[in-house]
Order: C-alpha cells, then structure tokens, then sequence
C-alpha cells in the first residue's frame, strides 16, 4: 500500500511544473514487486494526469494574467501552435519531457474541453507507463 502511494505522489509531482521524474521510482518498485505492476501503472496513470490537470487549471488562471499576443510571442509559441493545430489530439504528448506541461497548460489557457483534455492526457501517460513496466519486466 505505501508503495502506490509513493507511486501516486512521485507521478503527481513529476507531472506538475516541478522537476522531477517517476519512471525510475515506477521501475524500482516493479523490480521489488513485481506481481504489483499492474497497481503500480495504474497509480502512477492517475497520479501524472492529476498533477497534468493542474497545470491545465494554472492555464486557465493564467489567461487572466496573459494575453493571446504574450503567449503566442513568448516561450509558448511553439506549444500554442501544436495545441492550436491538433486541439486535444496533442494533450497525447503530455508524457514528454519540456513540452508536456506546456501543452497542458495551454489547453487550461486555450479552454480546451476538459473531459476530453484528460482522456488524451491519461492515455498518453498510460502507454508511457506500460511501456517502462514493460521494460522494467523485461519483456521488452
């Protein structure tokens, strides 16, 4: 139990706008227990879009404090450009390093649909966290 909390924890945090990554810790915990994995992957799904929604709902605060010239001009760009271009279809690279938690955060800014938002978001994080299960149980 305190590992999937650990696990949990570990992918929320990772996932929010703090350094930080969980796929070492989800892979030290499946070596430890392995018959644990599939637990394990879904806690740590949960957790990594959780913390993703809450850089989508900083988005959503933030357009009060941006306006769409300062975001399409600044460090944004490039990301406003793919969510605009693909709408929640992008949210499916939320998983990637740099770019994830700024296309979250422009989805919050944008007001993209939230349900379908989160949908993208878990399932890009889900295969993410398959594959290192995969990895870690060496079937891959």
């Amino acid at each position: 139990m305190t590992a999937l909390w650990l696990i949990f924890s570990g992918a929320f945090l990772a996932a929010t706008l703090l350094p930080g990554g969980s796929e070492v810790l989800l892979a030290a915990l499946i070596n430890q227990a392995p018959e644990t994995w599939v637990s394990l992957v879904v806690m740590a799904t949960l957790g990594n879009t959780l913390g993703s929604l809450t850089s989508y709902y900083l988005g959503a605060l933030g357009r009060f404090a941006k306006t769409p010239e300062e975001m399409a001009s600044g460090r944004y760009r490039h990301g406003l450009q793919l969510v605009e271009r693909y709408g929640y279809w992008s949210l499916l690279l939320a998983w990637t390093p740099l770019i994830g938690d700024i296309l979250c955060l422009l989805a919050g800014w944008l007001r993209m649909p939230l349900v379908k938002s989160s949908i993208m978001i878990f399932i890009g994080k889900g295969v993410r966290y398959l594959l290192v299960a995969a990895l870690a149980l060496h079937w891959l």
